[in-house]
């Protein structure tokens, strides 16, 4: 069989309709990082993504450069590797206080750390500075490390923790993604930033004002970096510290669309998303 006609092949079995297995497979190596079904919002929005999750604590006594924390994962060993997620709490707040993200967001194909800060006073480049301290005993020291695709790493977290994932990002060109929540940082510009951004902040904020915080740092990230603005209609600085749906729907999203390239969750990201739960909605809409 000739090299042309096995080229035809090829070109012809990737174009079989998706009911078939031929097809999936081929979509699948296609992008070896998909992982989970087919996303729908309704998926989105469910309190529990596809995947079963194991939970794991981290002393402070085993760990340096952070404060130890709680991670989440994925129980199943079939699907391969899983990016993974440090995420930080907000200034004088411990994980507990956003701890619903780490099952919600592990639920969909991720491994993730939530972390207790050195102190809870410490400012956002203190804890730009843990949360990659995190991610770097994730891949390299934690029970979980087989687990984790260590070029697949991104960073989130909530008010000055939100702050600090921007510092991280900044430090860090070499991650995947960042979900500032409410983010809180004196430095409002960012345009050194090449991580895909994604900045969820409440219209209501009186802590960390869209103002003087989120919009100016979503404004000052250039566009190449690929970037989005979720702003929550009537939402005050401590939304992260109760289960939000349209966070979860978006930073899942965003999440599986740059740490796992997986251009399924284009729909989600552009146009964005709409309801009256939302009050302003901006992106740089990437492309599959």
């Amino acid at each position: 069989m000739t090299s042309r006609v096995l080229r035809a092949l090829a070109v012809a079995a990737t174009a079989i309709t998706l009911t078939t297995g031929t097809a999936v497979a081929a979509h699948a190596a296609a992008n070896p990082y998909e992982r989970g079904p087919a996303p729908t919002l309704s998926a989105l929005q469910a309190s529990r993504g596809p995947y079963a999750v194991s939970q794991t604590s981290v002393s402070s006594l085993s760990v340096s450069g952070f404060g130890g924390g709680e991670i989440y994962y994925p129980t199943t060993t079939g699907d391969g590797t899983f990016g993974a997620i440090a995420i930080s709490p907000g200034f004088t707040a411990y994980w507990s206080s956003i701890s619903w993200l780490g099952p919600r967001l592990a639920s969909h194909g991720f491994v993730v750390i939530g972390i207790e800060t050195n102190s809870t006073l410490d400012q956002p480049a203190s804890r730009g500075t843990q949360l990659l301290a995190a991610l770097d005993y994730l891949t390299q020291r934690s029970s979980v490390r087989t687990r984790i695709d260590a070029s697949r790493l991104a960073v989130a977290g909530h008010s000055m923790g939100g702050g600090g994932s921007l510092e991280a990002a900044s430090d860090r060109p070499s991650l995947q993604a960042a979900v500032p929540l409410a983010p809180w940082n004196a430095d409002k510009t960012w345009s050194e930033l090449q991580v895909p951004t994604l900045i969820i902040g409440g219209e209501s904020d009186t802590v960390a004002a869209v103002s003087s915080h989120s919009i100016p740092f979503y404004n000052s990230i250039p566009a190449s970096a690929e970037k989005s603005y979720l702003e929550l209609d009537n939402a005050s600085h401590f939304f992260p510290q109760s289960t939000n749906t349209p966070t979860a729907v978006q930073a899942v999203a965003w999440l599986k669309r740059f740490v796992d390239n997986d251009t399924r969750y284009d729909q989600f990201i552009c146009p964005g998303p709409s309801s009256t739960a939302i009050s302003d909605y901006r992106s740089t809409c990437p492309l599959s």
